[in-house]
Protein backbone atom coordinates (compact mmCIF):
# COMPACT_ATOMS: atom_id res chain seq x y z
CA UNK A 1 0.00 0.00 0.00
CA UNK A 2 0.83 3.59 -0.40
CA UNK A 3 2.18 5.23 2.62
CA UNK A 4 3.00 8.83 4.29
CA UNK A 5 6.84 8.42 2.29
CA UNK A 6 5.10 7.28 -0.75
CA UNK A 7 2.90 10.48 -1.33
CA UNK A 8 6.01 13.01 0.51
CA UNK A 9 7.86 11.90 -2.54
CA UNK A 10 5.76 12.29 -5.45
CA UNK A 11 4.25 15.81 -4.47
CA UNK A 12 7.74 17.08 -3.60
CA UNK A 13 8.54 15.89 -7.45
CA UNK A 14 5.79 16.97 -8.83
CA UNK A 15 6.18 20.21 -7.41
CA UNK A 16 9.30 20.31 -8.39
CA UNK A 17 9.17 19.77 -11.80
CA UNK A 18 6.09 22.41 -11.95
CA UNK A 19 8.48 25.00 -10.65
CA UNK A 20 11.04 23.86 -13.15
CA UNK A 21 8.09 24.10 -16.23
CA UNK A 22 7.23 27.60 -14.60
CA UNK A 23 10.60 28.64 -14.83
CA UNK A 24 11.47 28.27 -17.81
CA UNK A 25 8.32 29.31 -19.70
CA UNK A 26 8.64 32.89 -17.70
CA UNK A 27 9.78 34.43 -20.70
CA UNK A 28 6.99 32.90 -23.23
CA UNK A 29 5.22 35.67 -24.29
CA UNK A 30 4.25 35.36 -27.92
CA UNK A 31 3.18 32.05 -29.84
CA UNK A 32 6.49 31.65 -31.87
CA UNK A 33 8.70 31.29 -28.43
CA UNK A 34 5.50 29.20 -26.98
CA UNK A 35 5.89 26.47 -30.06
CA UNK A 36 9.77 25.95 -30.60
CA UNK A 37 11.29 28.42 -28.43
CA UNK A 38 14.02 28.30 -30.92
CA UNK A 39 17.68 28.73 -29.20
CA UNK A 40 17.44 24.98 -27.21
CA UNK A 41 21.17 23.26 -26.75
CA UNK A 42 21.97 19.60 -27.48
CA UNK A 43 20.37 18.38 -24.05
CA UNK A 44 17.27 20.86 -24.10
CA UNK A 45 16.01 19.10 -27.49
CA UNK A 46 16.97 15.65 -26.32
CA UNK A 47 15.01 16.65 -22.95
CA UNK A 48 12.08 17.68 -24.97
CA UNK A 49 12.46 14.83 -27.29
CA UNK A 50 12.78 12.18 -24.02
CA UNK A 51 10.00 14.23 -22.12
CA UNK A 52 7.03 13.78 -25.00
CA UNK A 53 8.01 9.97 -25.93
CA UNK A 54 8.97 8.60 -22.95
CA UNK A 55 5.65 8.89 -21.19
CA UNK A 56 2.74 6.24 -20.25
CA UNK A 57 3.28 4.48 -23.15
CA UNK A 58 6.93 3.45 -23.24
CA UNK A 59 6.42 2.88 -19.28
CA UNK A 60 3.31 2.05 -17.79
CA UNK A 61 2.02 0.52 -21.08
CA UNK A 62 5.44 -1.29 -21.60
CA UNK A 63 4.95 -3.29 -18.29
CA UNK A 64 1.31 -3.99 -18.71
CA UNK A 65 2.07 -5.57 -22.64
CA UNK A 66 5.10 -7.12 -20.90
CA UNK A 67 2.81 -8.62 -18.29
CA UNK A 68 0.62 -10.18 -20.93
CA UNK A 69 3.34 -11.16 -23.82
CA UNK A 70 6.74 -10.91 -22.23
CA UNK A 71 9.87 -9.61 -24.28
CA UNK A 72 7.80 -8.42 -27.18
CA UNK A 73 6.71 -5.18 -25.40
CA UNK A 74 10.00 -3.70 -25.84
CA UNK A 75 9.75 -2.94 -29.56
CA UNK A 76 7.79 0.25 -28.33
CA UNK A 77 10.86 1.72 -27.30
CA UNK A 78 12.95 0.17 -29.66
CA UNK A 79 10.99 1.56 -32.45
CA UNK A 80 10.90 5.03 -30.80
CA UNK A 81 14.30 5.15 -30.70
CA UNK A 82 15.02 4.31 -34.20
CA UNK A 83 12.53 6.92 -35.29
CA UNK A 84 14.33 9.28 -32.85
CA UNK A 85 17.20 8.41 -35.11
CA UNK A 86 15.65 9.05 -38.13
CA UNK A 87 13.75 12.30 -37.67
CA UNK A 88 17.27 13.70 -36.33
CA UNK A 89 19.59 12.17 -38.83
CA UNK A 90 17.48 12.20 -42.08
CA UNK A 91 14.84 14.43 -41.35
CA UNK A 92 16.33 17.07 -39.44
CA UNK A 93 18.58 19.09 -42.12
CA UNK A 94 15.93 19.49 -44.52
CA UNK A 95 12.88 20.62 -42.15
CA UNK A 96 14.94 23.35 -40.80
CA UNK A 97 16.07 24.30 -44.58
CA UNK A 98 12.17 24.11 -45.01
CA UNK A 99 11.72 27.34 -43.44
CA UNK A 100 8.61 26.21 -42.15
CA UNK A 101 7.21 25.86 -38.61
CA UNK A 102 4.79 22.86 -38.79
CA UNK A 103 4.66 19.22 -40.78
CA UNK A 104 1.72 20.78 -42.39
CA UNK A 105 3.19 23.90 -43.60
CA UNK A 106 5.63 21.78 -45.20
CA UNK A 107 3.05 20.03 -47.39
CA UNK A 108 0.44 23.05 -47.67
CA UNK A 109 3.84 24.53 -49.71
CA UNK A 110 4.35 21.60 -51.91
CA UNK A 111 0.50 20.49 -52.44
CA UNK A 112 -1.78 23.63 -51.28
CA UNK A 113 -4.29 24.41 -48.90
CA UNK A 114 -6.85 21.40 -48.94
CA UNK A 115 -3.31 18.75 -48.62
CA UNK A 116 -3.27 20.67 -44.97
CA UNK A 117 -6.08 20.90 -44.04
CA UNK A 118 -6.79 17.18 -44.82
CA UNK A 119 -3.20 16.27 -43.33
CA UNK A 120 -4.14 18.38 -39.97
CA UNK A 121 -7.55 16.71 -39.22
CA UNK A 122 -5.69 13.14 -40.25
CA UNK A 123 -2.60 14.00 -37.78
CA UNK A 124 -5.18 15.45 -35.11
CA UNK A 125 -6.71 12.03 -34.68
CA UNK A 126 -3.85 10.16 -34.46
CA UNK A 127 -1.82 12.35 -31.67
CA UNK A 128 -5.67 12.44 -30.32
CA UNK A 129 -5.51 8.73 -29.43
CA UNK A 130 -1.88 9.29 -27.61
CA UNK A 131 -3.45 11.84 -25.65
CA UNK A 132 -5.87 9.49 -24.32
CA UNK A 133 -3.47 6.99 -23.66
CA UNK A 134 -1.63 9.34 -21.52
CA UNK A 135 -4.94 10.47 -19.72
CA UNK A 136 -5.71 6.78 -18.92
CA UNK A 137 -2.30 5.79 -17.72
CA UNK A 138 -1.68 9.40 -15.41
CA UNK A 139 -5.81 8.29 -14.42
CA UNK A 140 -4.30 4.97 -13.35
CA UNK A 141 -1.36 5.96 -11.43
CA UNK A 142 -3.22 9.21 -9.51
CA UNK A 143 -5.89 6.30 -8.66
CA UNK A 144 -3.83 4.05 -7.21
CA UNK A 145 -1.83 6.64 -5.10
CA UNK A 146 -5.06 8.21 -3.53
CA UNK A 147 -8.39 5.44 -4.04
CA UNK A 148 -10.27 7.68 -5.98
CA UNK A 149 -12.48 7.11 -8.96
CA UNK A 150 -10.82 6.57 -12.29
CA UNK A 151 -13.24 9.89 -13.48
CA UNK A 152 -11.29 12.22 -10.79
CA UNK A 153 -8.28 10.75 -10.98
CA UNK A 154 -7.91 11.07 -15.08
CA UNK A 155 -9.68 14.60 -14.82
CA UNK A 156 -7.03 15.62 -12.29
CA UNK A 157 -4.38 13.93 -14.90
CA UNK A 158 -5.75 16.05 -17.27
CA UNK A 159 -5.54 19.29 -15.36
CA UNK A 160 -1.53 18.72 -14.63
CA UNK A 161 -0.92 18.10 -18.08
CA UNK A 162 -2.55 21.59 -18.55
CA UNK A 163 -0.12 23.07 -16.14
CA UNK A 164 3.06 21.60 -17.37
CA UNK A 165 2.61 23.36 -21.26
CA UNK A 166 -0.17 26.53 -20.76
CA UNK A 167 2.72 28.53 -19.01
CA UNK A 168 5.90 27.41 -21.06
CA UNK A 169 5.23 25.42 -24.29
CA UNK A 170 7.91 23.48 -25.75
CA UNK A 171 10.57 25.39 -24.10
CA UNK A 172 8.79 24.35 -21.00
CA UNK A 173 8.61 20.54 -21.68
CA UNK A 174 12.36 20.97 -23.10
CA UNK A 175 13.99 21.96 -20.01
CA UNK A 176 11.44 19.68 -17.60
CA UNK A 177 12.05 17.09 -19.93
CA UNK A 178 16.22 17.88 -19.17
CA UNK A 179 15.68 17.20 -14.89
CA UNK A 180 12.87 13.84 -16.03
CA UNK A 181 15.90 12.46 -18.24
CA UNK A 182 18.19 12.30 -15.34
CA UNK A 183 15.94 11.15 -12.64
CA UNK A 184 13.95 8.66 -14.92
CA UNK A 185 17.05 7.56 -16.21
CA UNK A 186 18.80 6.87 -13.15
CA UNK A 187 15.51 5.47 -11.65
CA UNK A 188 14.84 3.20 -14.76
CA UNK A 189 18.42 2.00 -13.89
CA UNK A 190 17.89 1.36 -10.36
CA UNK A 191 14.42 -0.26 -11.10
CA UNK A 192 16.26 -2.97 -13.57
CA UNK A 193 18.90 -3.38 -11.11
CA UNK A 194 16.07 -4.50 -7.82
CA UNK A 195 14.59 -6.65 -10.23
CA UNK A 196 17.56 -8.24 -11.40
CA UNK A 197 18.99 -8.78 -7.95
CA UNK A 198 15.46 -10.28 -6.38
CA UNK A 199 14.17 -12.16 -9.35
CA UNK A 200 17.52 -13.88 -9.95
CA UNK A 201 18.63 -12.68 -13.46
CA UNK A 202 16.72 -14.01 -16.45
CA UNK A 203 16.70 -17.75 -15.38
CA UNK A 204 14.52 -16.42 -12.33
CA UNK A 205 12.28 -14.38 -14.09
CA UNK A 206 11.32 -17.46 -16.67
CA UNK A 207 10.93 -19.88 -13.33
CA UNK A 208 8.71 -17.19 -11.98
CA UNK A 209 6.37 -16.92 -14.95
CA UNK A 210 6.53 -21.18 -15.63
CA UNK A 211 5.33 -21.41 -11.68
CA UNK A 212 2.13 -19.19 -12.42
CA UNK A 213 0.80 -20.92 -15.16
CA UNK A 214 1.33 -23.90 -12.96
CA UNK A 215 -2.50 -23.23 -12.60
CA UNK A 216 -4.33 -25.02 -15.14
CA UNK A 217 -7.11 -21.94 -15.22
CA UNK A 218 -5.00 -19.67 -15.45
CA UNK A 219 -3.03 -21.23 -18.95
CA UNK A 220 -6.46 -21.68 -20.14
CA UNK A 221 -7.28 -18.04 -19.32
CA UNK A 222 -4.40 -16.86 -21.29
CA UNK A 223 -4.75 -19.52 -24.11
CA UNK A 224 -1.00 -21.51 -22.86
CA UNK A 225 -0.94 -25.05 -23.27
CA UNK A 226 2.58 -26.43 -22.09
CA UNK A 227 5.74 -24.78 -20.94
CA UNK A 228 6.91 -24.49 -24.56
CA UNK A 229 3.73 -21.78 -25.52
CA UNK A 230 4.88 -19.73 -22.31
CA UNK A 231 8.41 -19.82 -23.00
CA UNK A 232 7.44 -18.55 -26.53
CA UNK A 233 5.76 -16.00 -25.55
CA UNK A 234 7.46 -14.21 -22.88
CA UNK A 235 11.11 -14.87 -24.17
CA UNK A 236 10.26 -13.82 -28.14
CA UNK A 237 10.74 -10.71 -29.87
CA UNK A 238 7.85 -11.56 -31.80
CA UNK A 239 5.39 -13.15 -29.18
CA UNK A 240 2.20 -11.78 -30.84
CA UNK A 241 3.57 -12.78 -34.31
CA UNK A 242 6.21 -11.49 -36.87
CA UNK A 243 3.90 -9.39 -39.00
CA UNK A 244 2.56 -7.65 -36.08
CA UNK A 245 5.37 -6.64 -33.88
CA UNK A 246 7.30 -5.53 -36.60
CA UNK A 247 4.17 -4.02 -37.64
CA UNK A 248 3.84 -1.80 -34.80
CA UNK A 249 7.59 -1.19 -34.62
CA UNK A 250 7.56 0.60 -38.32
CA UNK A 251 4.18 2.34 -36.71
CA UNK A 252 6.50 3.85 -34.04
CA UNK A 253 9.37 4.98 -37.07
CA UNK A 254 7.21 6.20 -38.96
CA UNK A 255 5.32 7.89 -36.64
CA UNK A 256 8.00 9.62 -34.79
CA UNK A 257 8.94 11.61 -38.48
CA UNK A 258 5.27 12.37 -38.49
CA UNK A 259 4.46 13.73 -35.04
CA UNK A 260 4.44 16.96 -35.27
CA UNK A 261 5.21 17.53 -31.51
CA UNK A 262 8.59 15.54 -32.41
CA UNK A 263 9.26 17.56 -35.45
CA UNK A 264 8.71 21.09 -33.31
CA UNK A 265 11.56 19.55 -30.95
CA UNK A 266 13.98 19.58 -33.87
CA UNK A 267 12.98 23.47 -34.81
CA UNK A 268 13.31 24.26 -31.01
CA UNK A 269 17.59 23.36 -31.58
CA UNK A 270 19.65 26.53 -32.13
CA UNK A 271 21.54 24.47 -34.96
CA UNK A 272 20.88 21.30 -36.96
CA UNK A 273 23.80 19.48 -35.54
CA UNK A 274 22.54 19.94 -31.73
CA UNK A 275 18.67 18.57 -33.23
CA UNK A 276 21.19 15.58 -34.20
CA UNK A 277 22.72 15.22 -30.96
CA UNK A 278 19.69 15.89 -28.93
CA UNK A 279 17.85 13.01 -31.05
CA UNK A 280 20.94 10.39 -30.55
CA UNK A 281 20.09 11.36 -26.42
CA UNK A 282 16.93 10.53 -26.84
CA UNK A 283 17.70 7.22 -28.81
CA UNK A 284 20.18 6.10 -26.44
CA UNK A 285 17.94 6.65 -23.36
CA UNK A 286 14.63 5.19 -24.64
CA UNK A 287 15.72 1.12 -24.89
CA UNK A 288 17.21 1.13 -21.36
CA UNK A 289 13.46 2.74 -20.36
CA UNK A 290 12.13 -0.04 -22.14
CA UNK A 291 14.00 -3.07 -21.11
CA UNK A 292 13.99 -1.84 -17.16
CA UNK A 293 10.16 -1.27 -17.73
CA UNK A 294 9.84 -4.90 -19.69
CA UNK A 295 11.45 -6.83 -16.81
CA UNK A 296 9.11 -5.21 -14.34
CA UNK A 297 5.91 -6.75 -16.71
CA UNK A 298 7.80 -10.34 -16.66
CA UNK A 299 8.37 -10.17 -13.04
CA UNK A 300 5.28 -8.79 -11.65
CA UNK A 301 3.27 -11.56 -14.28
CA UNK A 302 5.23 -14.42 -12.46
CA UNK A 303 4.07 -13.36 -8.97
CA UNK A 304 0.57 -11.52 -9.48
CA UNK A 305 -2.57 -12.07 -10.91
CA UNK A 306 -5.34 -9.64 -11.63
CA UNK A 307 -8.93 -9.57 -10.13
CA UNK A 308 -10.05 -11.23 -13.04
CA UNK A 309 -8.02 -13.90 -13.16
CA UNK A 310 -8.44 -14.56 -9.37
CA UNK A 311 -12.52 -14.63 -10.23
CA UNK A 312 -11.59 -17.17 -12.69
CA UNK A 313 -9.82 -19.49 -10.08
CA UNK A 314 -12.58 -18.71 -7.23
CA UNK A 315 -15.07 -19.52 -10.15
CA UNK A 316 -12.84 -22.90 -10.98
CA UNK A 317 -12.87 -23.33 -6.99
CA UNK A 318 -9.12 -23.29 -7.16
CA UNK A 319 -7.28 -21.62 -4.65
CA UNK A 320 -4.51 -18.71 -5.07
CA UNK A 321 -1.12 -20.50 -5.96
CA UNK A 322 1.46 -19.64 -3.02
CA UNK A 323 3.53 -16.58 -2.93
CA UNK A 324 0.92 -14.79 -5.79
CA UNK A 325 0.02 -11.37 -4.84
CA UNK A 326 -3.28 -9.24 -6.96
CA UNK A 327 -3.34 -6.50 -8.70
CA UNK A 328 -6.42 -4.75 -10.22
CA UNK A 329 -5.34 -5.29 -13.95
CA UNK A 330 -2.01 -5.67 -15.99
CA UNK A 331 -1.92 -1.76 -16.00
CA UNK A 332 -1.04 -2.11 -12.56
CA UNK A 333 2.05 -3.81 -12.98
CA UNK A 334 4.51 -0.82 -12.96
CA UNK A 335 3.05 1.38 -9.91
CA UNK A 336 2.49 -2.15 -7.87
CA UNK A 337 5.93 -2.90 -8.35
CA UNK A 338 7.44 0.32 -7.24
CA UNK A 339 4.88 0.31 -4.11
CA UNK A 340 5.42 -3.04 -2.92
CA UNK A 341 9.35 -3.76 -3.88
CA UNK A 342 11.06 -0.83 -3.84
CA UNK A 343 12.22 0.47 -0.84
CA UNK A 344 9.73 3.23 0.52
CA UNK A 345 11.96 6.65 -0.26
CA UNK A 346 13.30 5.40 -3.87
CA UNK A 347 9.78 4.45 -4.51
CA UNK A 348 8.42 7.42 -3.62
CA UNK A 349 10.62 9.41 -6.08
CA UNK A 350 10.00 6.71 -8.85
CA UNK A 351 6.56 7.39 -8.66
CA UNK A 352 6.56 11.21 -8.92
CA UNK A 353 9.06 10.25 -11.82
CA UNK A 354 6.89 8.53 -13.30
CA UNK A 355 3.70 10.53 -13.01
CA UNK A 356 5.53 13.67 -13.91
CA UNK A 357 6.81 11.55 -16.94
CA UNK A 358 3.91 11.26 -17.87
CA UNK A 359 2.09 14.40 -17.90
CA UNK A 360 5.14 16.10 -19.71
CA UNK A 361 4.06 13.71 -22.87
CA UNK A 362 0.76 14.10 -22.65
CA UNK A 363 1.29 17.89 -22.34
CA UNK A 364 3.62 17.59 -25.47
CA UNK A 365 0.91 15.89 -27.13
CA UNK A 366 -1.42 18.10 -26.68
CA UNK A 367 0.97 21.17 -27.48
CA UNK A 368 1.45 19.18 -31.05
CA UNK A 369 -2.31 19.02 -31.42
CA UNK A 370 -3.09 22.79 -30.56
CA UNK A 371 -0.10 23.75 -32.81
CA UNK A 372 -1.75 21.98 -35.68
CA UNK A 373 -5.50 23.26 -34.93
CA UNK A 374 -4.32 26.93 -34.85
CA UNK A 375 -1.24 27.26 -37.57
CA UNK A 376 -2.86 24.80 -39.79
CA UNK A 377 -6.79 24.84 -39.66
CA UNK A 378 -7.58 27.93 -37.72
CA UNK A 379 -5.26 30.14 -39.99
CA UNK A 380 -6.99 28.89 -42.86
CA UNK A 381 -10.05 29.87 -41.89
CA UNK A 382 -8.91 33.75 -40.65
CA UNK A 383 -5.90 34.79 -42.08
CA UNK A 384 -5.82 38.26 -39.94
CA UNK A 385 -4.74 36.55 -36.52
CA UNK A 386 -2.56 38.41 -34.78
CA UNK A 387 0.21 36.67 -32.80
CA UNK A 388 -0.75 37.39 -29.23
CA UNK A 389 -4.22 36.48 -30.07
CA UNK A 390 -2.60 32.97 -31.55
CA UNK A 391 -0.91 32.32 -27.57
CA UNK A 392 -4.84 32.61 -26.76
CA UNK A 393 -6.06 30.28 -29.39
CA UNK A 394 -2.98 27.60 -28.18
CA UNK A 395 -3.62 27.82 -24.94
CA UNK A 396 -7.57 27.39 -25.10
CA UNK A 397 -7.26 24.55 -27.71
CA UNK A 398 -5.18 22.31 -25.15
CA UNK A 399 -7.59 22.79 -22.90
CA UNK A 400 -10.47 21.66 -24.91
CA UNK A 401 -8.45 18.72 -26.21
CA UNK A 402 -7.60 17.69 -22.84
CA UNK A 403 -11.29 17.64 -21.74
CA UNK A 404 -12.32 15.93 -24.69
CA UNK A 405 -9.68 13.30 -23.94
CA UNK A 406 -10.88 12.52 -20.72
CA UNK A 407 -13.77 11.37 -22.14
CA UNK A 408 -12.73 9.10 -24.56
CA UNK A 409 -10.43 7.12 -22.21
CA UNK A 410 -13.18 6.52 -19.89
CA UNK A 411 -14.45 4.93 -22.78
CA UNK A 412 -10.94 2.96 -23.55
CA UNK A 413 -10.71 1.61 -20.23
CA UNK A 414 -9.94 -1.77 -21.11
CA UNK A 415 -7.65 -1.06 -23.93
CA UNK A 416 -3.97 -1.91 -23.79
CA UNK A 417 -1.88 1.11 -23.31
CA UNK A 418 0.63 0.54 -26.13
CA UNK A 419 -1.62 -0.86 -28.37
CA UNK A 420 -3.20 2.97 -28.62
CA UNK A 421 0.18 4.01 -28.87
CA UNK A 422 0.93 1.86 -32.46
CA UNK A 423 -2.41 2.90 -33.62
CA UNK A 424 -2.13 6.04 -32.90
CA UNK A 425 1.36 6.36 -34.39
CA UNK A 426 0.72 4.33 -37.46
CA UNK A 427 -2.13 6.89 -38.17
CA UNK A 428 0.20 9.78 -38.20
CA UNK A 429 2.37 7.91 -40.36
CA UNK A 430 -0.25 6.61 -42.90
CA UNK A 431 -1.97 10.38 -42.95
CA UNK A 432 0.96 12.69 -43.88
CA UNK A 433 4.24 10.50 -44.17
CA UNK A 434 4.48 10.19 -48.09
CA UNK A 435 3.24 13.96 -48.93
CA UNK A 436 6.00 15.16 -45.80
CA UNK A 437 8.77 13.07 -47.64
CA UNK A 438 8.10 13.64 -51.45
CA UNK A 439 7.76 17.48 -50.44
CA UNK A 440 10.94 17.30 -49.19
CA UNK A 441 13.15 15.05 -51.46
CA UNK A 442 10.71 14.59 -54.97
CA UNK A 443 9.25 18.46 -55.22
CA UNK A 444 7.23 19.20 -58.27
CA UNK A 445 6.60 15.17 -58.83
CA UNK A 446 3.51 14.19 -57.74
CA UNK A 447 0.27 16.23 -58.57
CA UNK A 448 -1.55 17.64 -55.66
CA UNK A 449 -4.94 15.50 -57.06
CA UNK A 450 -3.21 12.44 -56.69
CA UNK A 451 -2.29 13.50 -52.51
CA UNK A 452 -5.45 14.97 -51.71
CA UNK A 453 -7.18 11.71 -52.71
CA UNK A 454 -4.47 9.19 -51.50
CA UNK A 455 -4.47 10.75 -47.67
CA UNK A 456 -7.91 9.94 -46.45
CA UNK A 457 -7.62 6.80 -49.14
CA UNK A 458 -4.74 5.80 -46.84
CA UNK A 459 -6.30 6.02 -43.43
CA UNK A 460 -9.11 4.78 -44.18
CA UNK A 461 -7.65 1.03 -45.73
CA UNK A 462 -5.76 0.74 -42.68
CA UNK A 463 -9.09 1.55 -39.85
CA UNK A 464 -10.44 -0.89 -42.54
CA UNK A 465 -7.48 -3.51 -41.83
CA UNK A 466 -7.78 -2.42 -37.78
CA UNK A 467 -11.29 -3.24 -37.85
CA UNK A 468 -11.44 -6.49 -39.85
CA UNK A 469 -8.38 -7.73 -37.57
CA UNK A 470 -6.45 -8.47 -41.10
CA UNK A 471 -2.98 -10.53 -40.85
CA UNK A 472 -0.01 -8.56 -39.76
CA UNK A 473 -0.40 -5.02 -38.45
CA UNK A 474 -2.65 -2.34 -39.68
CA UNK A 475 -0.02 -0.07 -40.94
CA UNK A 476 0.89 -1.81 -43.64
CA UNK A 477 -2.29 -1.85 -45.57
CA UNK A 478 -2.23 1.91 -45.17
CA UNK A 479 0.91 2.96 -46.50
CA UNK A 480 0.59 0.67 -49.58
CA UNK A 481 -2.73 1.45 -50.37
CA UNK A 482 -1.81 5.55 -49.99
CA UNK A 483 1.56 4.74 -51.88
CA UNK A 484 -0.57 2.96 -54.48
CA UNK A 485 -3.00 5.33 -55.07
CA UNK A 486 -0.59 8.18 -55.00
CA UNK A 487 1.31 6.82 -58.27
CA UNK A 488 -1.63 5.04 -60.45
CA UNK A 489 -3.22 8.19 -60.12
CA UNK A 490 -0.30 10.19 -60.32
CA UNK A 491 0.21 8.25 -63.98
CA UNK A 492 -3.41 8.78 -65.03
CA UNK A 493 -2.86 12.15 -64.91
CA UNK A 494 -0.03 12.69 -65.92
CA UNK A 495 -1.24 10.45 -69.29
CA UNK A 496 -4.15 12.54 -69.59
CA UNK A 497 -2.01 15.91 -69.77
Amino acid sequence: MISSVHILGVLLTVAFLLAVSWWSGRKVNDAGSFITGGTSGTWLVGGALLGTMAGGQSTIGTAQLAFCYGLSAWWFTLGAAIGSLLLGYVYAGRLRRSGCTTLLEVVRCEYGRKAETIGSVLCMVGIFISIVSQVLSSGAMISSFFDMPMLWASVLGAVLIMLFVLFGGIRSAGVSGIVKLVLLYLSSLATGVVVWHIAGGFSGLSDGVDAVYKSPVLSQLNGLTDVESIHQRYGSLVARGVMKDLGGCLSLILGVVSTQTYAQCIWSASTTLHARRGALICAVCLPVIGAACTMVGVYMRGHYVTEAELSALQQAGEALPAGIGVIENAAQAFPAFILRHLPTWLGGIMLGTLLINILGCGSGLSLGVATILVRDVYSNLNRNVVRWSQLMQMRLSIIAVLMLAVGVALLSNNSFINDLGFLSLGLRAVSILFPLSFALWLPRRFASRSILLAMPVGVVAMLIAKFLSLPGDAVYYGLAVELLVITVHNQFLLRRT
